[in-house]
């Protein structure tokens, strides 16, 4: 992983200095919070509904043993104990007090880490596969570029004031585990026919108030010129862009009311002035970067497909984890290990300070002290021998993380809601946590197969609800929490929005109308192999909606 330079460590902690100075005279009565507001959002403080919120960033969800360590001495001496990790591979701490978030920043940057650009309307964290570097589909490891673009984003003077917040995702797998498409920019690492690396480019997708898929303006962009055309979109964005109305200020919007052909015409225009200039990447500073990110060496361990297989056969519980929540390993003898923050009932993405210390103690001991961060809200080993299998699921199990359930209904995305979010209409975790308990024995999990779902407790879709198999977004209608149920959505290579499905459900009905959705699948579906997302891409909503609402009344909610 990337380590910082003396020029990092200068600027992280001059920044430290200059926002603890901020913060002695907002609590001094010297600044007023209307002018402290933008200072402390640009390191990434927050004011929620009970407290001080401080956001994290995890550049492309990529930690050491040492990182989680310090995340963990966090959440234990400046919190209540836990943090949450985020759809943006980032981590939340919901109740720090403002008189100590510049020394938190302090720690943090000890570690080399820091909260800049978690907010405000900036380049956000730059985000990437958490399989990244391991993947057996993968054509190179996107995490050399995310960090490239991390570097050229960082305060950068002509984009730290945009028309809206931006976000970038990165890919370099058959597969897209990052879901680029619903991004304001998408990054799909591949080769040319001549087998050099470049980007296929999409802009203008996301999430939110108006659900948009990115559109395609490039089918190869030469590695060389990534940053020079990521500055081309970005000033294009940035002179039209709407000010006005920042419901409308989002790239996606300029690119549909723009069209994605003239609006590539623009950024092509302006790519031609930048093209030659400084901003093209000599090939000398992709290595350099890439060095960073060079493969552990990982020694052949073939005795652990024998190990493996014994231990499967002995303990049943341990073959349904192994079988749920350990991936294909680029080397045959290693596996990707998922560690589940979604245990049955519990509340999705967080982590005890105690877990946190377990997680960096294994990744020590067995995975190259690597741990990743998913957008699902997940922790990933990406690199763990099948021989050490065994003894890691052991020390998950201790610390209560050995659920088996990635992928599956109880691997829920949810945001925080209306438990601790200004900007929540309804909460979310007690929905997730309800549908969790619900559908909780493994055996009716494995009957059920891959199902997604996501919960937003507001429309700004933290909770990535319209690219959820079944979306959940609460509304609040005559002031009472409603909750719109969306059917089809994903957030893969085959990007998709949710249909908003009918009128919404009240709290204590919405997980019987969950459930009556999962039973009208289990009776259409042709085999156990047809998944929820292809039986309902086959059939269309009318059977979900004639099992939600008798014979097909759909009210909007």
């Amino acid at each position: 992983m990337y380590r910082y330079d003396e020029f990092d460590h200068t600027f992280v902690s001059a920044r430290v200095e200059q926002f603890r100075d901020q913060v002695q005279r907002r609590l001094s009565g010297e600044l007023a919070e209307d002018a402290f507001k933008p200072l402390r959002l640009m390191n990434g403080v927050y004011l929620q509904l009970h407290a001080y919120m401080l956001r994290v960033a995890i550049p492309y969800g990529t930690l050491s043993s040492r990182q989680m360590r310090m995340l963990a001495h966090i959440a234990r001496k400046y919190d209540r104990g836990y943090g949450h990790f985020t759809t943006r591979q980032n981590i939340q701490y919901n109740w720090p007090r403002l008189s100590d978030t510049p020394d938190i920043l302090q720690e943090l940057a000890s570690v080399e880490m820091h909260a800049l650009q978690t907010s405000g309307n900036c380049i956000r964290n730059v985000t990437a596969d958490h399989f990244a570097g391991a993947a057996a589909d993968e054509v190179a490891d996107p995490r050399p570029y995310a960090e490239i673009l991390r570097q050229w984003s960082s305060v950068h003077p002509e984009f730290s004031f945009l028309p809206r917040k931006f976000k970038i995702a990165v890919t370099g797998a058959e597969r897209d585990r990052a879901a680029i498409q619903v991004h304001d920019i998408g990054l799909h690492l591949k080769k040319d026919e001549n087998g050099r690396l470049g980007f296929v480019v999409y802009v203008g997708g996301g999430q939110g108030r108006t659900p948009m898929i990115a559109k395609k303006i490039r089918d190869f962009l030469p590695e060389e010129d990534l940053l020079s055309y990521t500055t081309a979109i970005m000033r294009v964005y940035n002179l039209h862009g709407r000010r006005d109305n920042k419901y409308k200020a989002r790239i996606k919007i300029l690119v549909h009311e723009t069209g994605a052909e003239e609006l590539a015409r623009q950024v092509e225009a302006e790519f031609a002035n930048l093209k030659d200039t400084e901003l093209k990447l000599p090939d000398s500073d992709i290595q350099a970067i890439a060095a960073y990110f060079a493969p552990a060496t990982l020694p052949n361990r073939p005795e652990g497909w024998g190990n493996l297989a014994r231990w499967k056969k002995a303990d049943p519980e341990f073959a349904r984890w192994v079988h749920q929540n350990v991936q294909p390993h680029k080397h045959p003898d290693y596996g990707m290990v998922t560690i589940s923050l979604k245990p049955i009932g519990g509340i999705p993405g967080d982590a005890s300070d105690e877990q946190m210390d377990i997680v960096a103690e294994i990744a020590e001991e067995y995975a190259f002290d690597e741990i990743r961060v998913s957008h699902e809200q997940n922790l990933i080993l990406p690199h763990v021998a099948l021989a050490d299998l065994e003894p890691v699921y052991r020390a998950l199990v201790a610390a209560g993380l050995a659920t088996a359930n990635a992928g599956l209904i109880t691997d829920i995305i949810a945001c925080p809601g209306l438990d601790y979010c200004a900007l929540a209409n309804a909460r979310s975790i007690p929905v997730a946590q309800e549908i969790s308990n619900r559908f909780g024995s493994a055996e009716r999990q494995a009957e059920i197969g891959e199902l997604k779902i996501k919960i937003s407790g507001c429309i700004n879709a933290c909770g990535h609800h319209h690219v959820g198999h079944i979306g959940l977004l609460g509304v609040e209608k005559k002031g009472e929490e409603l909750y719109q149920i969306t059917l089809g959505g994903s957030g893969d290579e085959h990007t998709s929005i949710g249909e908003i499905i009918g009128r919404g459900f009240e709290p204590e009905k919405v997980t019987d109308a969950v459930e009556r959705i999962v039973d009208t699948y289990l009776g259409l579906r042709r085999d156990k192999s047809e998944t929820f997302l292809e039986a309902y891409r086959r059939v269309g909503p009318q059977p979900f909606k004639d099992a939600l609402y008798g014979g097909g009344a759909q009210a909007a909610a």
